[in-house]
């Protein structure tokens, strides 16, 4: 029998802004799209990326060759609305097999209006983003004539203040079954598992916008103040910024990812873009207090630059071993912290969970001081 792709004729394509075209087959939703092009080295973990809000207006290229093969599952979605662009794979499974899947990829990304496109050559895809780094795409029909594609793209803009739209538009409160502390969430587009993991630790969570005033999160009465993950540039939220910087050393502070990004700039310190990010569930990490090494789930595009922090109260505690980037800051004084991988990262390494630990006894030491 000849492979499906043998005998199907492409009816997708991609378009770089150089000039390259990646021919492919569609599944999910239908439509075109100018799109952030990055790619996911995670071997597993689609259903997590399709539905985290990280990955706001990006089409997400991954690099493991076969996805869709075990479905959807009810319970583990990071967010209610997934707000990917778009998803690039080498070869989907329409035909999920596992034992807890409710619903196929395909079917979730029809009904979400989510472009996905298959049959393209990742390989070679992934190695052009490495080699020239994250930029536009383009996805659309495959008689699209490339001209017109690529006057598409140099017309698209790829918005950065994605964050703005991610998160919460009112408080919610989310409380743990045995309530030990009480977290003060702003979300920047939080994913869920954060929520779950205080929980377990006996946490609950009061999701709060970017754009709460420092008033309003103090009336709360909060053990702590939470800087959740989130798309896009961390300078596009100046007023969460200004937030930080007045919370600091009034409370504890934990910042994920886009988290870390803004109580970095709260401090002083200063960002940058990388080239082409960091995504996937193995990256590893080295903790200079303890000189071990952690395997990490990462997915951002900035990061801190690392001499900036020499003219700050903040320190570097983690560095990324593939090319030395910041990974974790820290304010033992002023009982802040933040790292820029996913701790709660789901699935993934578990071997950062101990921060959400970390956090707990902060917490419960400035209340007992």
């Amino acid at each position: 029998m000849q492979h499906k792709e043998t005998v199907m004729k492409y009816d997708m394509k991609l378009i770089l802004e150089d000039g390259q075209e990646y021919y492919g087959y569609s599944f999910g939703g239908r439509g075109k799209g100018v799109y952030e092009l990055v790619f996911n080295t995670s071997m597993t973990g689609y259903q997590e990326i399709l539905s985290d809000p990280s990955y706001a207006g990006q089409a997400v290229v991954m690099s493991y060759p076969l996805i869709g093969n075990y479905g959807m599952a009810d319970g583990d979605y990071e967010s209610e609305k997934p707000s990917i662009g778009a998803l690039v794979v080498r070869e989907y499974n329409e035909r999920p097999s596992g034992s807890r899947c409710a619903e196929s990829l395909g079917s979730i990304m029809e009904r979400q209006g989510i472009i996905g496109i298959s049959g393209i050559d990742t390989r070679k895809l992934v190695r052009s983003i490495r080699d020239y780094g994250s930029r536009k795409a383009l996805i659309a029909d495959a008689g699209l004539p490339k001209d017109e594609g690529l006057e598409m793209l140099s017309k698209a803009k790829i918005p950065d203040d994605l964050a703005r739209q991610s998160g919460c538009k009112k408080a919610e409160h989310i409380r743990a079954e045995h309530e030990d502390f009480h977290v003060a969430a702003l979300d920047c587009g939080m994913k869920q598992n954060i929520i779950r993991t205080f929980n377990k630790l006996n946490c609950s969570v009061t999701k709060l916008p970017f754009d709460t005033p420092v008033g309003e999160i103090l009336s709360l009465k909060p053990d702590g103040l939470f800087i959740s993950n989130g798309p896009g540039n961390p300078v596009s939220l100046p007023e969460t910024i200004e937030t930080v910087r007045c919370l600091k050393g009034k409370i504890p502070i934990f910042g994920i990812c886009l988290g870390h990004q803004i109580l970095s700039l709260s401090y002083g310190a200063e960002t940058y873009k990388l080239k082409f990010g960091h995504r996937g569930g193995n990256h590893p990490v080295k903790n200079l207090s303890t000189g071990k090494v952690e395997i990490t789930s990462q997915n951002h595009s900035y990061a801190v630059d690392m001499e900036s922090l020499t003219k700050t109260a903040l320190s570097a505690t983690h560095i990324n071993l593939l090319d030395g980037t910041v990974e974790g800051v820290c304010c033992a004084e002023e009982c802040a912290f933040g790292v820029q991988y996913h701790p709660e990262g789901a699935p993934g390494p578990m071997e950062g969970a101990y921060l959400f630990k970390e956090f707990a006894m902060m917490m419960e030491g400035c209340r007992n001081a």
